[in-house]
């Protein structure tokens, strides 16, 4: 991921932050609605992931939100179907309406509304809202991150072995790594490491951009490293809105992860 180093003061970041607020607390009511035994319509889709009616509604609400806020913007969110016409903004919404659905559905805290503002390839605000867990996470390029206003900053370990990974469970290969507990939102296990409550994050899979986008801006602010699995920096805003992988690491560990990460990537990425 790249620095675009120049911190942008006219980014309306109270008006984005109140509407992640809105949409989450409005979210937040369904999941407790589903915790007291209420129903909700849910769906797989073609790749087998699980969406429901909050996933559409608070990204319906996002999009309008959002768009009054940056008319110019374009647009990029899990919920909406791509239109290639914003190849053509310099800046984008980079939006997963509600991250960690699984989550969510189960009555379990780990989901969060991602959304971050990106200008030129790289994302210059992001902010995650986990209601459920009473956490409010921002960064804005050049500015650090912080968890619920207060300074967030990365661990500085330097030794695999040992470190701390999000996960249920690991690879034979991997067993020298300590588990930590795993939200199934990807953006908030890159957050624990940008708290230092984790060391790594990796997936070995092509993903898509809105889950990661914010996520990956309070990593970078928050002094960690991430890049994709071959450790290549990040962009954002591409034709296909995909990366092979993502490794959110403490700066100590990163070179040790994409090697040991190397060979499985390049046979699983094809």
């Amino acid at each position: 991921m790249t620095d675009r180093g120049v911190p942008d003061p006219a980014i309306p970041t109270e008006a984005i932050i109140s509407a992640a607020r809105e949409v989450g607390d409005a979210a937040l009511g369904q999941w407790r609605h589903l915790r007291g035994g209420g129903d909700l319509d849910q769906w797989s889709k073609a790749d087998q992931s699980l969406v429901c009616e909050v996933d559409i509604e608070t990204d319906r609400r996002l999009k309008a939100m959002l768009g009054a806020i940056d008319p110019e913007a374009g647009w990029l969110s899990e919920e909406t179907a791509d239109r290639s016409d914003r190849l053509a903004r310099d800046r984008i919404w980079c939006v997963d309406p509600i991250d960690g659905t699984r989550d969510f559905l189960r009555g379990r805290e780990g989901w969060a509304v991602s959304i971050a503002l990106i200008d030129r390839g790289a994302p210059v605000f992001g902010v995650l809202y986990a209601p459920a867990r009473d956490e409010l996470w921002m960064a804005q390029s050049g500015r650090g991150a912080s968890r619920n206003g207060a300074p967030v900053q990365a661990g500085d370990r330097a030794i695999l072995t040992g470190a701390r990974v999000p996960a249920a469970q690991l690879p034979k290969v991997d067993m020298d790594l300590t588990m930590v507990h795993q939200p199934n939102s990807i953006a908030l296990r890159m957050a624990m490491v940008a708290a230092d409550e984790a060391d790594l994050v990796a997936t070995l899979r092509w993903g898509f951009e809105w889950d990661i986008a914010a996520a990956a801006l309070i990593v970078h602010e928050a002094g960690a490293r991430v890049t994709d699995a071959f450790g290549q920096h990040l962009r954002f805003n591409t034709p296909r809105a995909q990366a092979f992988g993502v490794i959110a690491s403490t700066p100590g560990i990163h070179g040790a992860v994409v090697d040991r990460l190397s060979e499985r990537a390049r046979s699983l990425a094809g």
